[in-house]
């Protein structure tokens, strides 16, 4: 957070006045030189003395060492693993901040961001996308540790700052059965052949399966594999097998039930594979598809395209909606992916009410030029939902193409077809990185003739540092 906070001075000189928090969840806070100091554990408005254990010619890195100011916000943490302690599990970084806290500092950075790399502010503040703040995380890639001095087998997220994998027995931000899981798990792989070359286990939860990916190094021993099977029935648990890369995923079982999660909002069901990418929290996903398609608010003769489109999630429910949908996704796997809940969900349409014409289409969007956007056809709205690196490319050729019709100094010529090509009246972005989305909404805003008309943030991630958000800009 950048905005400067009044705070009255520390009452001994040792005391240091905490004035922000930074998306690391350290407490920022500047000794009596301005020099800024960044201290975990932390929170604004607290009076502090904390321990420098890296320092800089302008800014220092200090440990909490006592509070002595306490923050009306600071809150008991809800899982016994996390702090500041050596050992403590690094996956959450804010649970000692109330959660009302937690949105409003997100808020905060998505706004900061906007202003201060893209030299955008929306016209409107969205309502914060708030959802449970414990067992959400229906998606987790656990570590998994046999250590050989403890005799034991460790199963989680890595230790705060380390390599290490955490000795968890809960985690409360994982659906309350997989929590459970943890300890039968680490006897599960303490009791199997393979415990030395079984690195890692992937989860992913559907509506009514609960998958999780083995990553073994070694093939598995018949005994390990009853071992697996056993555990599987015990727990209700669904197990795929990695051997190498992700195109080596497959099921234990073959005749086990499918992984797959719904949008009954529009009798969308989505099936998927566990290393496929989903959304970590189906219950914030629900209400995003929802508002996202609220305000592109697509009309019934209107074609759409949806960048970055993976598995559909946008796709096929704006298909309830518009004329035609075009989805574009550099994954070959999730394109074909794509076309097949395409095919099954036009197959279960209920009353007639079958899905637009939809295509798909594998196609690398970080080379996107101002060429391959005409030959796409004109749209009247856009959907773009881009990984971390953001939209740039695909926001670029936007961009010059409008610079070359306002014939703007150094502007590249208009490409083959652009004369009778339209831009979309309206884009929805939704984002995974406040610092992407601002640079690109800088594009759309200061060259491609857009208005950034609405922008908010959305917890998709409940006590970390992850900020997930959606913009909406307009032609005039």
């Amino acid at each position: 957070m950048s905005e400067k906070i009044e705070i009255a001075p520390a009452v001994s000189p040792d005391w240091l006045s905490v004035e922000s928090l930074n998306l690391d969840a350290q407490g920022v806070a500047r000794r009596p030189d301005g020099k800024v100091v960044f201290i975990d554990g932390a929170l604004p408005f607290e009076q502090v003395t904390a321990s420098a254990y890296r320092k800089k010619n302008n800014w220092e890195q200090a440990h909490l060492t006592a509070i002595h100011v306490e923050s009306s916000q600071r809150v008991q943490p809800g899982c016994p693993h996390f702090g500041l302690h050596a050992g403590a599990c690094g996956g959450c970084k804010m649970q000692h901040l109330h959660s009302a806290a937690q949105v409003a500092v997100k808020q905060r950075v998505l706004e900061d961001n906007l202003w201060h790399l893209g030299k955008v502010k929306p016209e409107t503040i969205l309502r914060p996308i708030e959802g449970p703040a414990w067992a959400y995380r229906y998606r987790a890639r656990l570590s998994v540790r046999y250590v050989v001095k403890k005799g034991e087998v460790l199963v989680g997220f890595h230790e705060r700052k380390s390599r290490y994998v955490a000795d968890m027995r809960v985690c409360p931000v994982l659906p309350e059965h997989v929590s459970r899981m943890l300890l039968p798990l680490r006897a599960l792989i303490a009791s199997m052949d393979a415990r030395d070359t079984v690195p890692q286990i992937e989860l992913a939860c559907g509506d009514t399966v609960t998958a999780m990916v083995l990553r073994h190094l070694e093939p598995l021993s018949s005994t390990d594999i009853e071992r697996l099977r056993a555990f599987a029935a015990e727990q209700g648990v669904q197990w795929w097998l990695q051997s190498k890369g992700p195109d080596t995923v497959r099921l234990l079982d073959t005749d086990g039930p499918t992984l797959s999660y719904a949008l009954p909002e529009f009798d969308i069901t989505m099936p998927f594979k566990p290393t496929d990418f989903t959304q970590v929290n189906p219950h914030i996903n629900r209400v995003l598809v929802a508002r996202a398609l609220r305000l592109l608010s697509v009309q019934a003769h209107e074609r759409v395209i949806d960048w970055f489109c993976g598995l559909g999630n946008f796709t096929l429910p704006l298909a309830t909606q518009g004329r035609e949908v075009l989805g574009i996704e550099g994954s070959e796997a999730l394109v074909a992916r794509s076309r097949e809940n395409y095919d099954l969900n036009q197959a279960l349409a209920l009353d007639g009410k079958a899905l637009a014409a939809t295509s798909f289409v594998a196609r690398n969007l970080f080379e996107m030029t101002p060429e391959m956007l005409v030959q796409d056809g004109a749209a009247d709205k856009w959907l773009v939902d881009p990984p971390r690196e953001g939209a740039f490319a695909l926001a670029k050729a936007l961009a010059d193409i409008e610079q070359a019709r306002i014939g703007a100094e150094g502007a590249p010529p208009l490409p083959p077809g652009a004369k009778d090509w339209t831009p979309p009246s309206r884009i929805v972005y939704v984002s995974c990185n406040p610092a992407t989305l601002a640079r690109d909404a800088g594009l759309l805003v200061h060259l491609a003739g857009y208005r950034c008309t609405a922008a908010g943030m959305i917890n998709m991630f409940p006590h970390t540092a992850h900020v997930e958000s959606m913009a909406v800009f307009e032609r005039p």
